[in-house]
Parts: C-alpha cells; sequence; structure tokens
C-alpha cells in the first residue's frame, strides 16, 4: 500500500515536473519572441533603402582592391587638366585578368575599377564621347574585361564613376578652377551667393546620367556603383542620380563618397556632401573608434555601413617614386577596420604597362598573411 502511494506521488511529481518544464519552455519561447519582435520592429524603424541583412552581406566581403587605372596612369597626375592626347593612354602589356588574378591571391572579395576619372578618359566604348578607350591603339574594354575576369575568378565586381570631369565640362565649373570648393556645401542666399563654388551643370548631368545608364547596362549586375566627388552635383541631382539608379538596380549598393571628415577625433557626417547614399566611405581613413553604423539623417535613422579606401602607397594612381606603406601601418588600419566591421577597400595601381607589379604583390602577400584567418 505504501509503496503504491509512494509510486503515485512519484508520478504526480514527474507530472508536476513536466508541466512546470513546458511552461517555462513557454515563456521563454514568448519572451524570445517578444525580443524578436522589438528587433524587427527596431528594424522596420530605420529607413535606409536596403536591408539591414543585405548590407551586412555586402559588409562580409570585408576586403576589397579599389584599381586606379586610366589616363592619369600615363600622365603622372591624379587631377589633370583633361585635355591630354587621346595617344597618352597606352598600355604596353595590359592583363586585366592578372589584376584580379592579384586580388584573388591577396585574400580580396570584391574590387572596383574607375571606369572614369578627372581626365575625362573612359575605360569602356562609350557612344556620348570620342575619348574613350575604342579610338586608342590598344582598343581594350577595360571595364567589360574587368568585369568579365571577376565574375570568371569569384571576384565581386564594382565600377568607380567621377562627377567632376575636366575633359567634358559642358558649362560646368570644376573644382580645379574653384576658389571656395567648400561653397558647393551650402544654399546660397543673396548676401552670401557662394561665388567661385564647383558646380555641374544641367547639360554635364545629362551627358553623366547617359554615361552611367551605358556602363549599367552593358555591365550588370554589379555589386556597387560607386560615385566620386558627389559635393559638386548639389542634392537634388544627387537625390536624383542615386533614385535613378537605384530603382533600375534595387540590389545593388550606390556609394557616394564622403571623403572624411571628423570635427576634433570625431567622425561626423556631412549630407549636402554625400547624401543619399547605402555606405560611408572613409577616405585615407580607418575607424579609430568604434563605428556606430546606426546614421542620424534629418531627423529619421538610417544603417549605413562604412567602406574606408586608402592607396598601398600614398598615390591613387602609379607613379614611378611611390613606395609602399610600412607593413605594421597597413596592418593597424586594416585591424581597425575589421574591429569596427568596417571594409576595406585598398587601392592598388597597375603600372603603365597594364598590370599590377611586383613591388605591389609582394606586400599584399605579406598583409594576408599578417591578417590570418581573420579574413578567410
Amino acid at each position: 500500500m505504501i509503496s503504491k502511494i509512494i509510486s503515485s506521488w512519484t508520478v504526480k511529481a514527474v507530472v508536476g515536473c513536466l508541466l512546470l518544464s513546458i511552461t517555462i519552455q513557454c515563456k521563454e519561447k514568448n519572451i524570445d519572441e517578444s525580443e524578436k519582435d522589438i528587433v524587427d520592429s527596431k528594424e522596420v524603424l530605420l529607413n535606409q533603402r536596403l536591408s539591414k541583412q543585405k548590407l551586412e552581406k555586402w559588409q562580409d566581403l570585408k576586403y576589397g582592391m579599389f584599381i586606379h587605372y586610366g589616363m592619369s596612369t600615363f600622365i603622372g597626375e591624379e587631377l589633370p587638366e583633361g585635355n591630354a592626347p587621346i595617344e597618352t593612354y597606352a598600355p604596353t602589356n595590359l592583363d586585366v585578368g592578372q589584376w584580379i588574378n592579384v586580388a584573388k591571391e591577396a585574400g580580396m572579395n570584391y574590387a572596383v575599377l574607375t571606369a572614369k576619372h578627372v581626365a575625362g578618359h573612359c575605360l569602356w566604348p562609350s557612344e556620348y564621347t570620342g575619348y574613350d578607350v575604342s579610338n586608342n591603339k590598344d582598343s581594350t574594354d577595360v571595364v567589360g574585361e574587368f568585369v568579365n575576369e571577376c565574375r570568371k575568378q569569384g571576384i565581386a565586381p564594382g565600377i568607380y564613376y567621377c562627377a567632376w570631369d575636366n575633359h567634358h565640362v559642358f558649362g560646368s565649373f570644376t573644382p580645379n578652377k574653384s576658389e571656395n570648393y567648400n561653397g558647393a556645401l551650402i544654399t546660397p542666399t543673396e548676401s552670401n551667393p557662394a561665388e567661385g563654388a564647383p558646380f555641374t551643370s544641367h547639360l554635364y548631368q545629362n551627358f553623366m546620367t547617359a554615361q552611367i545608364d551605358e556602363l549599367l547596362e552593358k555591365y550588370s549586375p554589379l555589386t556597387q556603383f560607386w560615385i566620386d566627388i558627389p559635393i559638386i552635383l548639389g542634392d537634388g541631382y544627387r537625390k536624383f542620380i542615386y533614385d535613378h539608379i537605384s530603382e533600375k538596380y534595387p540590389d545593388m549598393l550606390v556609394i557616394m563618397n564622403h571623403g572624411k571628415k571628423k570635427a576634433g577625433n570625431k567622425l561626423v557626417f556631412l549630407e549636402h556632401k554625400a547624401w543619399p547614399t547605402d555606405v560611408l566611405t572613409l577616405e585615407r581613413f580607418s575607424p579609430e573608434e568604434e563605428y556606430n553604423s546606426i546614421l542620424n539623417i534629418s531627423g529619421k535613422e538610417y544603417y549605413v555601413p562604412a567602406e574606408s579606401n586608402m592607396p598601398i602607397g600614398n598615390e591613387w594612381f602609379w607613379e614611378d617614386d611611390d613606395v609602399v606603406k610600412p607593413m605594421d601601418e597597413l596592418v593597424n588600419k586594416f585591424q581597425a577596420c575589421l574591429d569596427n566591421r568596417v571594409n576595406f577597400l585598398l587601392n592598388v595601381p597597375p603600372d603603365r604597362t597594364g598590370q599590377i607589379p611586383e613591388k605591389w604583390i609582394t606586400p599584399l602577400q605579406e598583409l594576408k598573411k599578417r591578417m590570418g584567418k581573420q579574413i578567410e
């Protein structure tokens, strides 16, 4: 009898424990779901065009190669007047596939090529100008080769387009002529007309829109489209071209180069310089403190990841006397990016033969070795 009573109590105890466990699990599940709802709600409250998950997938690329190549490679000047004879561009042994192989062997996951820089010469055959590779002795469609090689070798391709163009002016007032560069940031008034500020004309903007459409129609899909010197486009056209591109190619990141702006030791974002954009770019700058990806723009919160871009040496384009940065400096800058989940876009310029020389390849391999499994 006693054994039956004990057995009954045991059964009741077990059942009670099971019910208690189930109740606790249900409550924990409800708490988890409630917390998830809060996170999802927070996600909904953010206002960026692309989802946070999409942007985080781009952040997972971590490490890319910036490739400054074009007319400036042969002039030896980053910001030329734009009047160099077209035959100045003259690679002797162009090998775009070698560039991408160097990037891949260095542990990089994406690459961005300067399709057109300040010189105005275009690395693709454009129907809107004769100042392009189709009229060069080496008429290789460099942009086309670049995109094809990226896809073939497993590197995510991106294209750079410079808003500042000293060859195709169409009535614009370009920064090299300007005595008031920062005047482009302000809204002019009668008493402060921003005299001498650089600007682009509506005719140039029509030309730029047409060329961007041409590039994207020819070479999409791309991971990102990178626009430099957006300060001279003005708020209205900058928003127009951002919307124009993103409506046609909704999965691609559209990046306006912000450069860097610091107030004391604090990084600040100037929306009249580079907004809208999907990424905050940090030119020649790596984060010195934790980067907060939530930016408040005009009272709204956006998830905006960051990308640090800098040359492996001192110059963006090839120059014979340029030398690689000290390895410890490269490691420290890269590590600062990794620690703060900021992408690292390292510029590696091909030389005048049209290939990336050994003086860049050797330090790239050393950098890969020093960073180890962090970039695998």
